[in-house]
């Protein structure tokens, strides 16, 4: 009758134990798949730093950027390299209005920078203007700097002040930031004044000298700068 009573028990525990781990499987399964969905929901919550195909990612914006970053816009050491007028035609092969008209949808992401006549020094608005969008990045990957001169003087005077002004903004973004990823994400495309040139469209767009008043003359001393998140 010991015997069988102690077998009796024995039997009981190991049904309890079976019931118990089973349970404790069955609740450890429940958290981890609470764990999981939770885990993912913070990750759909947060900004992906990818880049995205918005809508102006059109595939004649991403052909530009993509021989602008690689060919002669991509900052490649401790010097910026970029494109000068002539290869700009290359590089865009197109006219200077079908290009400028590419960044209208980019109008609510997109600043201009302003310049004095013969100067390529940033102001104080400049220089707060394009920290500002620098700053708003949202997970871009390049950004896009597009420097210009108004038609006043010769045209090889125009180119040079056109890259001066560039540098400046590349310059103060290496000042300002310090970000090691810099080199990799600023193109660079000075285009003087015989290509691209800006129309009185683009007054109406963020201007460092928001408050002046606004001529095409004025515009085209400038450096139009963007975060654009296009996948190329």
């Amino acid at each position: 009758m010991n015997t069988g009573r102690h077998f009796g028990i024995l039997i009981v525990g190991l049904v309890l134990t079976c019931i118990l781990v089973s349970f404790w499987v069955r609740s450890a399964a429940h958290r981890l798949e609470a764990d999981s969905a939770s885990a993912e929901g913070d990750q759909a919550a947060q900004p992906v730093a990818s880049a995205s195909d918005e809508s102006y990612c059109t595939k004649d914006l991403k052909q530009i950027l993509r021989r602008v970053l690689t060919s002669c816009g991509l900052v490649k050491g401790n010097q910026g390299r970029g494109c000068q007028p002539l290869e700009a035609k290359k590089v865009a092969a197109m006219s200077g209005t079908d290009f400028n008209a590419l960044f209208k949808p980019l109008s609510n992401r997109a600043a201009i920078i302003q310049f004095d006549q013969d100067k390529a020094e940033l102001d104080d608005a400049a220089r707060n203007l394009l920290e500002q969008a620098f700053a708003d990045q949202r997970g871009a990957s390049y950004f896009l700097v597009v420097s210009r001169a108004s038609p006043e003087g010769a045209s090889e005077y125009n180119t040079q002040l056109s890259e001066k002004r560039a540098g400046a903004v590349l310059g103060h973004l290496k000042d300002k930031f310090q970000d090691p990823d810099l080199e990799q994400e600023v193109g660079l495309l000075w285009l003087g004044a015989e290509f691209a040139q800006l129309d009185d469209t683009f007054c109406q767009w963020k201007r460092s000298r928001q408050e002046e008043a606004c001529t095409t003359v004025e515009l085209n001393r400038s450096a139009f700068i963007a975060w654009i998140d296009c996948r190329l």
